[in-house]
């Protein structure tokens, strides 16, 4: 092979190369934050809209509305976006008269199906009152 085949290869190979590395994914950089949400009139209007809407924006992995709470617990990949956006994101539902959003330390009450078959009246959606499981505490 002459000098000038194996340079253009070498250059090739090189090219494609970087040109791979380049658009390869960046890895998912999990985050949480808990948004306290004024303005929610409801929990299927609102807080499922809200929901449904923070389900399908890119970046959030997962997120829960908790209406009674006022609360929205929201995982994220903090390399698509960001706690200011999603605050931003929050704020302009509905055309951004009816929801705001702000960082919060409180995390909503969320029973798992295990805490709902040991304490929950199942006729009256609530815990029962002698139940000590964490998710039927009261605050």
């Amino acid at each position: 092979m002459s000098m000038k085949n194996l340079t253009i290869t070498l250059a090739i190979f090189s090219f494609l190369f970087i040109s791979c590395n380049q658009n390869a994914p960046k890895e998912e950089k999990k985050a949480q934050v808990s948004l306290a949400i004024s303005g929610m009139t409801c929990e299927i209007g609102c807080a499922k809209t809200i929901e449904s809407k923070l389900s399908k924006k890119e970046g959030v992995l997962d997120a829960k509305v908790i209406f009674k709470d006022s609360i929205a617990n929201i995982e994220f990949d903090a390399n698509k976006t960001s706690k200011k956006d999603l605050i931003a994101f929050v704020d302009g539902i509905a055309g951004g008269d009816l929801y705001k959003a702000k960082e919060s330390d409180k995390k909503a009450h969320a029973c798992t199906e295990e805490c709902k078959k040991e304490c929950m009246l199942a006729e009256k959606k609530e815990c029962k009152e002698d139940c000590k499981m964490p998710c039927c505490k009261k605050a």
